[in-house]
């Protein structure tokens, strides 16, 4: 099947739903699919065998931010434009949109008759008050009747997170609706970096310590002033540890070294700035203990899946978007405060047979419900479906 795919994203950059569109890619590719993306012009190119990648026209716009901004709106514009092109061209058999792109499909579904798998990486209504953009309620309303009409006219829906499922299923919307989780193993798909691994940070004199990793972007929501906090109450009891910063811009690396200082852990702490997803990896085969502390949110973090499959402990907030996939058996979960993430992370450095215990439910969990042969299956029967229909 030719398809033709729309991603308002900066692709590829290592990030939540780039990395979600690069894992589709993969998936159709190994399917026998033939792909057209239509991205902005920001990000490094990604080949899969028949996968083309169509950028839109260079902007005087450097850099996109996570959520919603004003920057996006002339890039989807842009974007709509050079899809409409290609489907001029083009005969495609399926349209296939992410996040706010599937507004497009509506236009473009009714004017190329052609079948939308709308593929939804979030709510776009939640996301405006989640990153506090705007607080005009018709702007609000507006985004919540776009998001509705996108999901009553699209052929197919993918939902990436339990939350996010019974949400689309709260609304009644009669579609063909399937809950696809990015459980690909993202850092397979790129190549070896050994040198970055390398100079990160002076690991000979990380030998004896026990390593606590941090990985993700450094946004408000992922709760990292809950962590350095917690980690004062850590270090009481186990001076031993070091912390692994992963990820975050310059001057939120900053921003945090500075937090860190002023609670004199500075010698606790190492921030490794952003690195490659096969770095990250390896950075979650050296860490003892892995954390996710966010603090908002209900999409499931995409190094979830990983963690699961690591081999090693996690501490995480009790929150919707850890708990709707794992439990207490799985990992140490915490209310979402310094002194109970503190009380979490101290378990698993003080009882090695609980840590025992959870990090091999943690695979088995992630043998039996998230593997990609698992996530090949549901995406080849969405497609099925839409394509017989």
């Amino acid at each position: 099947m030719k398809i033709l795919m729309i991603a308002p994203q900066p692709f590829f950059q290592p990030r939540g739903t780039p990395f979600s569109v690069l894992g589709r890619l993969k998936a159709l590719s190994d399917l026998g699919h033939s792909v057209d993306l239509v991205t902005y012009h920001v990000g490094e190119d990604k080949w899969f065998p028949n996968i083309r990648i169509h950028r839109i026209k260079n902007l005087p716009i450097k850099k996109v931010k996570v959520g919603p901004s004003l920057a996006k709106i002339p890039m989807d514009v842009a974007l709509f434009f050079k899809a409409f092109s290609l489907m001029r061209r083009n005969k495609y058999g399926v349209l296939h949109t992410h996040e706010e792109a599937g507004f497009m499909g509506i236009v473009l579904k009714k004017i190329f008759r052609i079948p939308h798998i709308y593929d939804m990486h979030s709510s776009l209504p939640q996301q405006l008050h989640n990153f506090s953009f705007t607080n005009s309620n018709v702007i609000y309303k507006t985004f919540e009747w776009l998001e509705r009409k996108t999901l009553e006219n699209a052929e197919g829906v993918i939902t990436i997170c339990p939350e996010l499922y019974d949400y689309v299923e709260s609304l009644g919307v009669k579609t063909y609706h399937t809950l696809i989780e990015n459980v690909v193993d993202y850092a397979s798909l790129f190549e070896s970096t050994n040198g970055e691994f390398k100079t990160l940070v002076p690991w000979g004199k990380l030998k004896d310590r026990v390593k606590i990793l941090y990985s993700g972007t450094f946004e408000p929501y992922q709760g990292l002033d809950l962590l350095v906090e917690s980690a004062t109450h850590v270090v009481k009891r186990h001076p031993e540890v070091v912390y692994l910063m992963v990820g975050g811009k310059p001057e939120q690396i900053e921003f945090y070294k500075n937090q860190v200082k002023k609670s004199g852990l500075s010698d606790y702490f190492y921030f490794t700035g952003m690195v490659s997803p096969v770095t990250a990896e390896k950075l979650v085969e050296y860490s003892d203990i892995l954390l996710s502390p966010r603090t908002q949110g209900n999409n499931t973090p995409l190094k979830i899946y990983s963690y699961l499959r690591s081999g090693k402990p996690i501490v995480a907030t009790n929150l919707i978007t850890h708990t709707q996939v794992m439990d207490d058996s799985v990992a140490i979960l915490t209310h979402a405060t310094p002194e109970d993430f503190a009380r979490g992370t101290n378990q698993v450095l003080e009882n090695e047979e609980l840590s025992h215990l959870i990090t091999q439910n943690a695979r088995k969990l992630a043998d039996e419900k998230y593997t990609y042969q698992v996530y090949l299956r549901k995406l080849n029967d969405l497609y099925e479906h839409v394509s017989r229909n």
